[in-house]
């Protein structure tokens, strides 16, 4: 089968004093016929070049099917009168949303289901199911949950539904009394509502045009939408606005923030005739957050900011509009400590942190003094993630966490205050006999072209490495990297990811710059006229790796996801030498042509991550210079998988199209594949089956670029 060839357009443009053609760009036309028929083309042309994986393929679903405990129970979750946790069904696509009364409000002991109990039966006694997932996805070819969120008297609910895939939400009410649905309606949503105590009232965003959160508006129930109440209506399409509420309950709160400047609004819903308060206004590079804690016996906010530091301080002010100059800290800025968040609770404080690439979990006790003992909850993996959640309770005891390892699967833990005593409530089901002893997992840290230290995390199957006479040998490797956004992919477990360990190949993670993993420096060393930073930390990555034996080029496979697609591609083209393959997930491959219509979705917002190449000359001249699309030239790439999503609103489908026509069409390479989804949105297909299924179909032909394909 030849591959589909796309029509040359030509389509230029002058700017900055130079023309810019691109032959590609009628693609974008998503719904013209001609485009879709381009699409399925393609998609025939990958089924056919990878036919030959599809016994592998089902090989690989029917090994992370085996492994994975189908009819399954989270660790219940206390939230005032309730224990919350979520369901799993065997040879159902979705799960369901459960709660049952607490028995003793002086008992934190989550309750655990019978032993003996069917799959068909309540998992626990008294169960209520809140949301039966399936039932809201028949019917539908995609399907996700946003946002849910209960009254504070636990008595309606409103959830936030997706059938497309473009993240426009539909809230429904529940009334959880009855069953039935309340009349309300609210479309076009951004992610879910937040309740106004009062239990009448609710909240929510919308979004513009260019798919930017700018409006908050207030819903009364009973009302129709029309009619709701704008709140707040940011104008600067730098900047996004959103809204919660205080763990405490008593404080509503709006958000305003674009990539480097934040404002926060605040309600006491205490008082009846409280009106929205500005508590510090936005000062250009300045952000912050605010969490409300009571300090000493006085109402108090924690303030989370970066006006003394880079790394952020958690400072104390007073329920008053203030500014940042009377911040008094609390946890002062430390350059070796990046501080990424505090969760404020009655007898304690919980700090998000981060340090030598790793996170952390801190404790603060409080007292009638203010406060106390000041610790880490400690573990002893040399390579680990832990982080805090399902902690809604304002005057809990316990801190609910979460820990895992690349060979360790997700374990949930409750850590007593009180006692300091950590107790393991659940670690994640792998079946089959499956044993974290069984796999090794590294540190490992390359050197850059400028000679910065970047951390790689990495995992085999222990023994993998064992070559004749006991010396070490090369493994086939994936190598995983991002870099955007100050977003750090730590280590974690995958049950899909056994399909590659248990036939001999390591996975690895690039930690490179432009992502959070050493502190705020090592993001702002990875954005705008520092990105080369990111390509070459993920360059730098792979030479490591071959150099000290861990693998070969021929054999090293690189992926990335959306901006992580976009570091896939400029890696393609400089240095598709080390690789054997590359796989970009809803790639960012056509960077400068997004950033360079302010028209599309998230560009303007995305203006302090990558610069604005139409109004600066040298932004546009840096992002040509390593924009994926612009950069093919007619070297030798090796296979390349791309896979996209109809329905993306993040990285529209037509980026890929384009990179891989353009490829093709440079190159000829025939081994350049693209796969779009054609009912689904950035984060691929809904359902865990057909989501299995999907990671099958890229773990196969990853194997297969590796040479494990008949191991």
């Amino acid at each position: 089968m030849q591959p589909p060839v796309a029509d040359r357009r030509p389509t230029t443009r002058e700017i900055h004093g130079q023309t810019r053609v691109d032959d590609y760009e009628w693609l974008r036309d998503k719904d013209a016929p001609e485009v879709t028929a381009y699409l399925e083309a393609e998609n025939a042309y990958t089924a056919e070049r990878t036919a030959h994986l599809a016994e592998l393929r089902t090989r690989i679903f029917e090994e992370v099917k085996a492994r994975t405990l189908e009819t399954d129970l989270s660790v219940p979750s206390r939230n005032r009168g309730h224990w919350y946790y979520s369901r799993s069904y065997e040879g159902k696509e979705y799960g369901a949303t459960c709660r049952v009364p607490v028995g003793d409000p002086d008992d934190w002991t989550p309750p655990k289901p019978a032993a003996e109990a069917r799959p068909d039966e309540p998992a626990l006694p008294g169960e209520e199911v809140l949301l039966d997932l399936n039932e809201l996805a028949e019917g539908h070819e995609f399907f996700s949950l946003g946002g849910s969120a209960l009254t504070l008297d636990d008595t309606l609910l409103a959830y936030a539904v997706d059938t497309v895939g473009d993240e426009r939400y539909t809230v429904r009410f529940k009334d959880l009394t009855t069953g039935g649905l309340r009349d309300d309606e609210l479309t076009d949503v951004m992610g879910g509502v937040v309740w106004h105590p009062n239990g009448l009232d609710c909240f929510y965003s919308t979004i513009d045009d260019s798919w930017r959160p700018d409006k908050v508006w207030r819903h009364r129930l009973g009302t129709p939408q029309a009619e709701d109440e704008l709140v707040l209506h940011e104008p600067d399409g730098r900047f996004w606005t959103g809204i919660g509420r205080s763990r405490s309950n008593r404080f509503l709160m709006t958000a305003t923030g674009s990539k480097t400047t934040t404002e926060y609004r605040y309600l006491d819903t205490a008082d009846p005739d409280a009106e929205w308060v500005l508590f510090a206004p936005r000062r250009e590079d300045l952000e912050y957050t605010l969490e409300h804690a009571v300090l000493r016996g006085e109402d108090a906010f924690l303030v989370h900011h970066n006006a003394t530091g880079p790394d952020f301080e958690i400072g104390v002010a007073p329920i008053a509009p203030t500014a940042p100059e009377e911040w008094h800290p609390l946890v002062a800025h430390d350059p070796a400590v990046r501080l990424e968040g505090v969760d404020a609770h009655a007898g304690h404080l919980v700090i998000h942190q981060r340090s030598d690439g790793l996170t952390q979990l801190r404790i603060i006790e409080l007292d009638a003094d203010g406060t106390g003992d000041d610790y880490l909850v400690e573990f002893d993996h040399e390579v680990y993630t832990v982080g805090a959640g399902g902690n809604p309770v304002f005057d809990q005891p316990t801190v609910r966490l979460g820990y895992t390892t690349m060979s360790v699967p997700s374990s949930v833990y409750d850590y007593d205050v009180r006692t300091r005593e950590l107790t393991l409530l659940r670690r994640a089901p792998v079946l089959g006999g499956y044993d974290p002893d069984d796999y090794e997992e590294h540190r490992l840290w390359a050197s850059a072209e400028d000679g910065e230290r970047v951390p790689i995390s990495i995992v085999c199957r222990r023994g993998s490495r064992e070559g004749v006479g006991g010396g070490s040998q090369p493994v086939p490797t994936l190598l995983y990297g991002y870099g955007a956004y100050e977003v750090s992919t730590d280590p974690y477990f995958s049950v899909a990811r056994l399909s590659l360990l248990d036939r001999g190949a390591a996975f690895a993670i690039a930690h490179v710059r432009g992502g959070g993993e050493m502190g705020r420096r090592w993001y702002d060393e990875g954005k705008l006229f520092a990105k080369q930073h990111t390509f070459g930390d993920f360059i730098a990555c792979a030479r490591h790796l071959v150099d000290t034996g861990w693998a070969t080029p021929e054999t090293l496979v690189a992926e990335g996801g959306s901006a992580g697609g976009l570091l896939v591609g400029a890696v393609a083209n400089q240095a598709p030498e080390l690789f054997g393959g590359f796989v970009a997930q809803v790639p960012f491959v056509d960077a400068l042509t997004t950033m360079l219509d302010a028209t599309l979705p998230l560009t303007v917002t995305e203006y302090d991550e990558w610069g604005n190449p139409e109004a600066d000359p040298e932004v546009y001249a840096y992002m040509a210079g390593y924009a994926p699309y612009d950069n093919v030239a007619d070297r030798a790439y090796p296979p390349i998988l791309a896979e996209t999503s109809l329905n993306d609103t993040r990285v529209l489908y037509v980026e890929p199209a384009k990179w891989v026509a353009r490829l093709r069409a440079v190159t000829g390479n025939p081994d350049v594949l693209l796969r779009t989804e054609m009912s689904a949105g950035h984060g691929g297909v809904s359902g865990r089956y057909k989501s299995w299924h999907d990671r099958a179909f890229t773990l196969a032909w990853i194997l297969d670029r590796m040479g494990l394909a008949d191991r």
